[in-house]
C-alpha cells in the first residue's frame, strides 16, 4: 500500500522571486553544493524554456549510511535519479517529480505547487512512496517519506538563504 505526505516550504519572498531562483543554474549549483554535505550530488540536466523548467538531479548515498532495514534490501550504494519539471510562471506554478532507483523495490513520485500568500509564497510538495516488498514495505515507505521531509526542509533552507543573499 502506498503512503503519502505533504510538505510546505513557506518563503517571505514573492512567487516571482522563488521561480526566478528555480530558473537560475547558480541556484541549483548552490543547492547541490549544500547537499554534498550528506551525499554525492550533481545536476545532470538543466533547461529553462517557454515550456518551463526541466532538470535531472543525481544523488549517491553510500550503502553503509543507510538504515539497517534499507541495507537488507539494497546490496550496493543507493543511486537516486530525481527528475523535476515546473510549468511556466503564472498565478500558480505546478510541477512534478520522480525519484528512481535502478533495481529499486519501489517508487517515489510527487507534485509541486508554487503559489502566493499574504506574507510571500508557499511551495507545497505532495509525495507518494510505494515499496513492493512483503512485510517491510510499509516501514520502508515511512522511512523514505521521513527522510524526504528532512531533504525538503534542507532544500527550503538553502532556497531561503540563497534568496536572502540576492
Amino acid at each position: 500500500m502506498a503512503r503519502r505526505i505533504d510538505y510546505s516550504a513557506r518563503y517571505q519572498h514573492s512567487p516571482e522571486q522563488v521561480y526566478e531562483a528555480l530558473t537560475d543554474r547558480g541556484y541549483w549549483d548552490a543547492r547541490v553544493e549544500e547537499m554534498r554535505k550528506h551525499s554525492e550530488n550533481r545536476v545532470e540536466h538543466f533547461e529553462v524554456s517557454d515550456s518551463g523548467i526541466e532538470l535531472v538531479l543525481h544523488h549517491v548515498l553510500p550503502r553503509t549510511d543507510l538504515p539497517d532495514i534499507a541495507q537488507t534490501v539494497m546490496r550496493n550504494d543507493l543511486i537516486i535519479t530525481r527528475t523535476e519539471s515546473y510549468s511556466p510562471f503564472g498565478d500558480t506554478v505546478t510541477g512534478t517529480y520522480e525519484a528512481s532507483i535502478p533495481a529499486g523495490p519501489g517508487s517515489l513520485t510527487g507534485t509541486m505547487e508554487l503559489f502566493g500568500t499574504e506574507t510571500g509564497c508557499t511551495l507545497r510538495t505532495s509525495s507518494e512512496a510505494k515499496v513492493h516488498i512483503p512485510f517491510v514495505g510499509g516501514r520502508l515507505e515511512e522511512l523514505m517519506l521521513t527522510n524526504l521531509v528532512d531533504l525538503f526542509r534542507t532544500e527550503a533552507q538553502v532556497t531561503a538563504t540563497w534568496l536572502a543573499a540576492r
